[in-house]
């Protein structure tokens, strides 16, 4: 089943996003390179494709996992959380509509 993971950054997150991200990123490409991966990017804190120094409000994920126990396991440890740029992730299951 799919699953929708919604990270809320937490104030002043940039730096620590910066550096957290290369390991974040390698797990979204397992996931990827596995075929679970339906989107994943940032939620920008302002309107703009690249906010800059205002950074990011959060990012999404929508992968396939076994379980919500095995989605909530697998946002527990990804980078972005355990490094602190997450205030509070959300992970509930999605159903894909369209396209």
């Amino acid at each position: 089943m799919l699953y929708a993971i919604i990270g809320t950054d937490r104030e002043d997150s940039l730096q620590a996003r910066l550096q957290a991200r290369p390991a974040h990123l390698q797990r979204l490409q397992t996931l990827r390179d596995q075929g679970r991966l339906i989107l994943a990017g940032p939620l920008p804190a302002i309107d703009s494709p690249d906010p800059g120094a205002a950074g990011f409000a959060g990012s999404l994920v929508v992968a396939e996992f076994d379980s919500l126990e095995t989605a909530k396991a697998w946002a527990d440890a990804d980078p972005y959380t355990l490094s602190g740029v997450f205030a509070q992730v959300q992970v509930m299951p999605f159903k894909k509509v369209l396209p």
